[in-house]
């Protein structure tokens, strides 16, 4: 019975707190009686889920707080679907809503002022995703822009860990990242490159933080096929709280040594 109060709107738990509040109607309440405040499709139960209320004790006055609380619930449920954007890349279908994570991941790139934060695990053809980032780098030079990228150990490879940073930096800035630009500060996993494979992990999280306040977390590796073609999944929403503790996330790493500095 309670759960055909949730089917409620906004607009229908305030009419109905509001009269219960005022004394305009008062349990027991007739399906009838309710089809002022509430759809008639859903009058009998939502009758019958406040008679349940008022057989535990709620008085008309907590009977129409409670409604108010719903209602309260059900706002911030609304503020939520529309701070956050889905970004949903993959084939185009018809009827289908999607957004190219390319384009997303670009458009925070161009309007950066302050600072960009960016975790990822693959990266390959990487020039032509980050020309957009190194661009604004030049343009402002005070732009800071710190990576946390994964550098592991393959299969097999047994060179010493800084060899392999080594080859890692060179092909980043070789192939990876747009020629004669500013790079950024690039910092990996120390634990990736550990010679006993069950000690090894792999810096997995991919999201961009940007100014502090502009947050995305997607499915998508810093590759063309991923920011393409592939199907990808992310979520782009604006929160001061959440890029925050992002980004404290990963600058604890950093000051922690866990996370070392290879550019």
């Amino acid at each position: 019975m309670r759960e055909s109060l949730l089917q409620l709107s906004q607009n229908e738990l305030r009419s109905l707190a509001g009269a219960f509040r005022t004394g305009r109607i008062s349990s027991p309440c007739s399906a009838p009686a309710l089809t002022r405040y509430v759809s008639e499709r859903v009058a009998d139960q939502v009758a019958a889920a406040i008679e349940e209320m008022a057989k535990i004790g709620y008085s008309s006055a907590g009977i129409s707080y409670a409604l108010d609380l719903v209602a309260d619930c059900r706002g911030n449920i609304s503020k939520l679907d529309d701070a956050i954007q889905l970004v949903m890349s993959g084939p185009q279908l018809a009827g289908s809503e999607r957004r190219d994570t390319a384009v997303v991941v670009s458009d925070l790139f161009r309007n950066a002022q302050e600072n960009v934060l960016i975790a990822g695990y693959a990266i390959y053809q990487g020039r032509r995703l980050f020309d957009e980032l190194a661009r604004r780098m030049d343009e402002l030079p005070k732009l800071d822009v710190r990576m946390f990228l994964d550098i592991s150990r393959k299969p097999g490879d047994t060179s010493m860990s800084g060899e392999i940073v080594r080859r890692f930096t060179e092909r980043f800035q070789y192939e990876e990242w747009p020629h004669n630009s500013r790079t950024p500060q690039v910092f990996y996993d120390s634990r990736g490159l550990d010679l006993d494979w069950t000690e090894r992990a792999s810096m997995h999280a991919k999201c961009i933080v940007v100014d502090g306040h502009r947050v995305f977390i997607s499915s998508a590796n810093f590759t063309e096929a991923a920011q393409e073609r592939n199907v990808e999944i992310g979520v782009l929403f604006e929160s001061v709280a959440a890029a925050t503790r992002i980004s404290r996330f990963f600058s604890a790493l950093a000051d922690s040594g866990q996370f070392r500095r290879a550019l």
